[in-house]
C-alpha cells in the first residue's frame, strides 16, 4: 500500500487534465474535436480501423483514436494485468486464499447488481429503449481503481482494512472487465485462426527467453545462461512477441487492447507478492517489475491521451443511455457489493477484514460506483460512434458523483480514519 498513492495520483491527475480538456473543447466545438480524434495518421494502412472504400474493398486507417484506444492503451492493460496475475499466481498474492475470498465475492456482487440494473431499467423503458442500448450492459460493471482508491482513502484514510478490500476489489473488478471485453465485444468478425499467432508468439517466448535458458542452467549456481539472456536480450524478445500477439488479436476480432495480456503471462517474475503496488516492488529487479517500472510514465501519458480521445461528450448528448449507466452504478453496484459481501462474511462464514466493521460495506458499494476508465472504454466498444454511445459516456462521467455520496455516506456510517 505504501506507494499506492503517488503511483494512482500520478495516473489520475493527466487522466483528469485530458478528460476535462476533451469535455470543454466538446462542448465548444464538438465539430473540430471529432475531426481531431478521427485524423487520419496513414490512410490504407496495415493496422487501424476497419472499413469498406467506395469500390467494396476492406481497407484499414490508422486514426489518432485508434492510435490511443487500441494500441497505446493495451501497455495500460499490461499493466492491470501484470498486478493481477501476481496477485493470483506468487507466494502471499492477495487474491489467493480465505483473505482474498469476501472481496471477491463482493466484486461478483459488484457486477452482477449493476447489470440487473441497467438491463431491468431499460427493460421497463420499452422494446425500442432495450433494443438501443442493450449492448452496453457492462459498461457500469467495472470501478475505476484510480479515483476509486483516491476517494476510498479520502474517506476511511490510508490504514484502514476497508482500503486494502477497496483496492482488491477494484482490481477484479477490472480483470473480470478485460474477459468481458475479450468475450462479449470482439472488434470485428471473429477469425479465431489469427490467435493461434498470439497463443504461438506467447509460448515461443516463454519457452525460449524464460524456460530454456534455466532448464540449461540446472546445477549452475551461476546460471549463466539466464543471466547472458536476462542482461543482453533483456526485454526485447518480450516486445516483438507483444506486437505480433497485439496482431494477432486485431485480426482474429479480439479487441487488441488486450493483446498483450498473453505475453504478460510468460515474463519472468518474482517469486513471492508484496501486495498490489507495493512499495516493495521498487527494490525488485525482475523482468516483470522492470517492464512495469519503464512503463509507469509513458503509461501516465497514455491515459492523460485517452481521457482526451474519449471524455469529449456534449451535454447536450444526455439521454436514455446516461441515466442507466448512472443508475447501474449508483444503485446496482452498491447492493450488489453489500448484498453479496454480507453472504460471504456472515452465512458463507468468511469473515471481513480485521477491523472492518459490515457497515463499511455501505460505503464501500458507494466508491465503488464510479466508473471512469473501464467504462468509457467498454462505451466507446459497445456502442458505434453516435448519441448512444455519447449519452453512455456521460454516464460514466456523471458518476464521479458518486465521490460526494461517498463522503457524505462516510460521515453517517461513523466511519473512524485510519492513517498509516
Amino acid at each position: 500500500m505504501y506507494r499506492v498513492w503517488n503511483f494512482i495520483t500520478g495516473y489520475s491527475l493527466l487522466l483528469i487534465s485530458g478528460a476535462v480538456i476533451a469535455l470543454v473543447w466538446a462542448n465548444i466545438d464538438v465539430d473540430s474535436y471529432r475531426h481531431f480524434t478521427q485524423f487520419v495518421i496513414w490512410a490504407d494502412a496495415p493496422i487501424g480501423h476497419l472499413l469498406v472504400d467506395s469500390n467494396g474493398h476492406a481497407v484499414r486507417d490508422l486514426t489518432l483514436h485508434y492510435l490511443v484506444n487500441d494500441i497505446l492503451m493495451a501497455l495500460f492493460f499490461a499493466i492491470a494485468a501484470k498486478e493481477v496475475w501476481e496477485a493470483v499466481i506468487l507466494k502471499n498474492g492477495s487474491m489467493r486464499g480465505k483473505k482474498a475470498a469476501t472481496p471477491l465475492v463482493a466484486t461478483l456482487g459488484g457486477m452482477i447488481g449493476p447489470i440487473c440494473v441497467y438491463l431491468g431499467i431499460a427493460y421497463f423503458l420499452g422494446s425500442t429503449t432495450f433494443d438501443a442500448v442493450a449492448n452496453g450492459w457492462a459498461i457500469p460493471t467495472a470501478t475505476d481503481i484510480a479515483f476509486s482508491y483516491l476517494v476510498g482513502r479520502l474517506v476511511f484514510g490510508a490504514g484502514h482494512p476497508a482500503v486494502r478490500f477497496l483496492l482488491l476489489l477494484a482490481i477484479a473488478d477490472d480483470a473480470a472487465g478485460l474477459l468481458i471485453l475479450a468475450i462479449f465485444y470482439p472488434s470485428g468478425d471473429l477469425a479465431p485462426v489469427w490467435f493461434l499467432l498470439s497463443f504461438g508468439a506467447a509460448v515461443g517466448v516463454y519457452v525460449l527467453a524464460n524456460w530454456l535458458p534455466r532448464y540449461l542452467d540446472r546445477g549452475d549456481q551461476l546460471r549463466r545462461r539466464s543471466t547472458w539472456v536476462r542482461h543482453k536480450l533483456s526485454f526485447w524478445p518480450y516486445a516483438l512477441m507483444g506486437c505480433a500477439s497485439w496482431y494477432g488479436f486485431m485480426q482474429s476480432g479480439l479487441h487488441p487492447a488486450l493483446g498483450l495480456l498473453p505475453i504478460v503471462l510468460t515474463v519472468p517474475h518474482a517469486d513471492r507478492a508484496f501486495g498490489i503496488f507495493s512499495a516493495a516492488e521498487e527494490h525488485l529487479h525482475d523482468l516483470l517489475n522492470t517492464m512495469e517500472h519503464a512503463l509507469k510514465y509513458p503509461v501516465e501519458i497514455i491515459l492523460g491521451l485517452f481521457g482526451l480521445m474519449n471524455a469529449g461528450v456534449a451535454f447536450s448528448a444526455m439521454g436514455e443511455a446516461t441515466w442507466l449507466v448512472l443508475a447501474g452504478l449508483l444503485i446496482g453496484k452498491p447492493i450488489g457489493i453489500i448484498v453479496f459481501g454480507w453472504l460471504a462474511a456472515k452465512p458463507l462464514g468468511l469473515g471481513l477484514p480485521h477491523g472492518m466493521r459490515m457497515i463499511d460495506l455501505v460505503v464501500i458499494g458507494c466508491v465503488a460506483a464510479i466508473g471512469f476508465t473501464v467504462p468509457l472504454f467498454v462505451a466507446s466498444v459497445a456502442f458505434d460512434p453516435g448519441p448512444v454511445q455519447d449519452a453512455a459516456k456521460m454516464g460514466a462521467l456523471f458518476s464521479f458523483g458518486a465521490a460526494v455520496i461517498s463522503i457524505v455516506v462516510g460521515k453517517l456510517t461513523q466511519v473512524q480514519k485510519q492513517h498509516l
